[in-house]
């Protein structure tokens, strides 16, 4: 699975962003989709996942209810919506596939390029 991510940028405080990956060479719809992001002198982060196959979600806590992860699987491509950002979610996001749920970057198995998102106060 390749994996490519876009849509970062700079955006004030209490704005939106939508991350984009764009997924190819996908051979099974067992696989999830994630997003992790990192800070410089920290471990990577899981952010949010989707199963492909039935479109099941999950969050971390930091960023329920403000961030939204979907699918497009006629356009192979997963999004993360961002809305009320805050300071603290200024970070480097990847997207990256695995073979089911996971949390940890360690679980995953494709990486996109990462693509940074810096927010203002």
């Amino acid at each position: 699975v390749q994996l490519q991510a876009s849509g970062g940028g700079l955006v004030q405080a209490g704005g939106s962003l939508r991350l984009s990956c764009l997924v190819s060479g996908l051979t099974t719809s067992d696989n999830v989709m994630n997003w992790f992001r990192q800070t410089p002198g920290k471990e990577r982060e899981f952010v949010a996942g989707i199963s492909w196959r039935n479109g099941v979600k999950r969050y971390a806590d930091s960023v329920k209810g403000r961030f939204t992860i979907s699918r497009v699987s006629a356009e192979y491509t997963v999004y993360l919506q961002m809305n009320s950002l805050k300071p603290e979610d200024t970070a480097v996001y990847y997207c990256a596939s695995s073979s089911g749920v996971v949390t940890s970057p360690l679980g995953a198995v494709s990486w996109g390029q990462g693509t940074q998102v810096t927010v203002s106060s």
